[in-house]
């Protein structure tokens, strides 16, 4: 079955379908940011430490490989998406972070022009001037869906920025060194942040707001959607489980708007958009050419 090349893309829908209502379960959760780095990154990496201990075959092999420069860098990536996600969550509005987190897509692209020295073509470039101009209008976007430069959401933006850069980084790196323990390395960059988030926040702030919320997402959604997303860049590329991730930036803000009444602007649906737009036109058009490339030889 793994074998399959429809495979790595169910595997990566299921991981995507499981993480949307994750922003909802946030907003009810009425936390900090600091207080969800917490919660959500020590329930994320015990589970995920626990499913380590238990399944693995070779303890000892997978702690070398967490110590060297990739599994390192996946601890660092983890570390990194888990606290920029949630403080962008706790500052903005869901739909901008969430248009920010799209980016994930031409990032790969780009950082596999960085990392592996794959060429990267103006098709790209031309992509991440509509996806940041989309994401500038969301920004820009009033309370009342006016034209203001809005300082909340410039920051979740630029969090949502963050968080696909690494998210970006997290995939390159599994796409290329597939012996990675993903419950290791990811659960161990999570652990690593919730302690962070704990220090700041203190020990007596944790019982603040809606326990329950919190432990749906560190417990259930993180885990499940995080290990098979990672699986699927294992056995699929990267721009497929980018281009899956989209589902996110369009049901999220909707489980959202369901949940809570937090409604995206006008203009946050008109920079989601183009957002969006640009990206599955950038996509498509990949996998076109590479579909012709196939044929070609």
């Amino acid at each position: 079955m793994t074998r399959h090349p429809l495979f790595g893309i169910l595997l990566a829908a299921f991981g995507t379908l499981v993480l949307t209502p994750d922003t909802m379960f946030m907003r009810w959760s009425e936390m900090s940011g600091f207080q969800m780095i917490a919660w959500r990154g020590l329930l994320m990496g015990t589970a995920m430490l626990t499913a380590w201990a238990i399944l693995s075959r070779d303890r000892r092999g997978d702690l070398r490989v967490l110590t060297s420069g990739f599994g390192l860098t996946i601890v660092a990536c983890q570390f990194a998406n888990a606290s920029l996600f949630a403080l962008g969550i706790s500052l903005a509005p869901v739909a901008v972070v969430l248009f920010g987190l799209a980016t994930v897509p031409v990032f790969s692209a780009v950082l596999a022009w960085l990392i592996l020295k794959e060429p990267t073509r103006m098709a790209t470039w031309v992509t991440i001037v509509a996806v940041m101009t989309g994401i500038g209008i969301a920004v820009l976007s009033g309370d009342k869906g006016d034209v203001g430069l809005n300082t909340a959401s410039l920051l979740g933006a630029l969090f949502g920025l963050g968080t696909a850069i690494v998210l970006a980084l997290n995939f390159v790196v599994i796409r290329r060194r597939p012996q990675l323990p993903i419950l290791l390395v990811i659960g161990t960059g999570a652990v690593l942040a919730g302690l962070s988030g704990l220090a700041i926040a203190g020990p007596g702030a944790m019982m603040g707001g809606n326990v329950w919320a919190i432990a749906v997402t560190g417990l259930v959604i993180l885990p499940v959607s995080f290990f098979t997303l990672s699986l699927a860049s294992r056995f699929t590329h990267a721009s497929n489980v980018s281009l899956l991730l989209l589902l996110e930036t369009v049901l999220g803000p909707a489980w959202v708007w369901l949940g809570t009444g937090e409604a995206p602007t006008p203009m946050m649906i008109l920079g989601g958009t183009l957002v969006v737009g640009s990206l599955a036109l950038y996509i498509l058009w990949t996998g076109q050419r590479a579909s012709r490339a196939r044929r070609a030889r």
